[in-house]
């Protein structure tokens, strides 16, 4: 595609431990302490996805930031504990024991977190701004970003994109069926989560949806919004000149993910800033 902003999308996958990438994405040979290794020189970002379930240690968090290339970038995801719950206004507590516990150690690594609500998180206004008002903009002198990811059909709603650009904060824009497809630019970046892979093509996607995406990446990363998209405020779009832009093969058909991204790279005409064993 051969775009100048093409350097400011990113591609990758959420998580590198699945067995049965092994022998098919990841080399029969590869020890499995070296996939993380071998899996941030084929992508340029991996969704950490393990937060989502359980908390790491600082350690880990420092293993997992020398083990990838220096321009690569983690997103990571916000645990289930902060988001499953009644009242999301009372996570504060929780929101800054997760931020405290390590995640920090990825350094000029770390990427947006995404903070991902229960399917059955219906709309509430006011305790939807009590949580955003506990999402630190910065910590320990470093800049976040964060992300929401609502599942709910009631979030499909204007006064939900007013209050996320009110404070810079991006939406998970996805192909998944039976969740608000929003495509409003909220924030500095976009955040996209691919999760229609199937087992029927080579690289999960056929070659016209991948070229589409790309070409929505590439739009996204000069400071527009796709012609086509379906918006709630198309009026109120943030003025940039441009923007980062993420974009995870999540599942669908989980083996073809890292096959998703890399073609998705090709489309892109980008390349991983470092080869394996480089």
């Amino acid at each position: 595609m051969n775009s100048p902003k093409a350097s400011l999308i990113r591609v990758g996958i959420g998580g590198w431990t699945y067995a049965p990438w092994r022998g098919d994405f990841y080399p029969a040979d590869l020890v499995q302490r070296r996939e993380l290794e071998y899996a941030s020189r084929k992508v340029t970002s991996i969704e950490i996805n393990g937060t989502y379930y359980g908390s790491q240690k600082p350690a880990t968090f420092a293993k997992w930031r020398d083990e990838a290339p220096d321009d690569f970038i983690f997103s990571v995801k916000g645990p289930r504990f902060t988001t499953n719950r009644r009242v999301l206004g009372e996570a504060g507590e929780s929101v800054m024991r997760f931020l405290n516990g390590g995640v920090l150690e990825l350094r000029e690594k770390l990427g947006p977190i995404n903070w991902q609500l229960p399917p059955t998180k219906h709309y509430d206004p006011d305790d939807f701004q009590a949580f955003l008002n506990v999402l630190p903009p910065e910590l320990k002198g470093r800049p976040l970003r964060h992300v929401i990811e609502a599942r709910h059909d009631s979030f499909n709603t204007p006064q939900f994109i007013d209050q996320l650009r009110s404070r810079g904060i991006a939406t998970v824009f996805t192909d998944k069926e039976d969740v608000p497809n929003l495509r409003d630019v909220t924030a500095a970046f976009v955040y996209i989560r691919l999760h229609r892979s199937s087992e029927s093509y080579k690289a999960g996607y056929p070659p016209k949806q991948l070229k589409a995406w790309a070409e929505r990446a590439v739009q996204w990363s000069k400071g527009e919004s796709p012609d086509g998209d379906r918006l709630i405020e198309r009026g109120k779009i943030p003025q940039a000149a441009s923007r980062e832009v993420f974009v995870y093969a999540i599942d669908g058909f989980k083996r073809k993910a890292p096959f998703a991204a890399m073609a998705l790279m090709d489309k892109l005409g980008t390349r991983p800033a470092s080869a394996y064993g480089a």
